[in-house]
Order: C-alpha cells, then structure tokens, then sequence
C-alpha cells in the first residue's frame, strides 16, 4: 500500500536548526521520495518502508531536543506528482 506523508518537526527550544537539518537530512538518505518546502516535508512510498523509517528517525530527532512536536498527516495514496487543476 503506498501512502504520502506530510511532517512538520517543531523543537520548542532555542537553537532548533540543527535537529531539523539532522532529521530532514536522515530522510532524504533514505530510498524513498522525500520532497521539501518551508514549511514541512513530504514522503512518498510504500507504507511499511516509510513508517519503519519514520518510526526510527522521529525517535532520534527527538533525542536531539529537549522538547519538540511532530505534526504529521498521512493519505492512503502516493500523491508526489499531484498538480492542481485550477
């Protein structure tokens, strides 16, 4: 089953850029498709393959900070190439 989805890692301390970078970095090192903007991040793939990775890699950028919040959707689909039609 594919699925997409979108996270926002949130650190609620000063200095939050490096376990940002840390944990955006760990996706993108990853087999699946990891698209960015400023505001969140998106991965695209199978949902076994993405939530073992997620699983790993939210539990060590939560390592990284003393207080932090994830937000985070997921859609039953692959939807890296969606455009909108308006």
């Amino acid at each position: 089953m594919k699925i997409s989805v979108e996270l926002t890692l949130t650190p609620l301390q000063d200095d939050f850029e490096p376990a940002i970078i840390h944990f955006i970095k760990k996706l993108r090192a990853s087999n699946l498709e990891v698209l960015e903007n400023p505001l969140s991040t998106q991965v695209y793939g199978e949902y076994d393959e993405v939530m073992h990775l997620l699983t790993t890699e939210i539990k060590d950028a939560f390592e990284l900070v003393e207080r932090g919040l994830l937000y985070m959707k997921i859609v039953k689909s692959d939807r890296h190439d969606y455009e909108p039609h308006f």
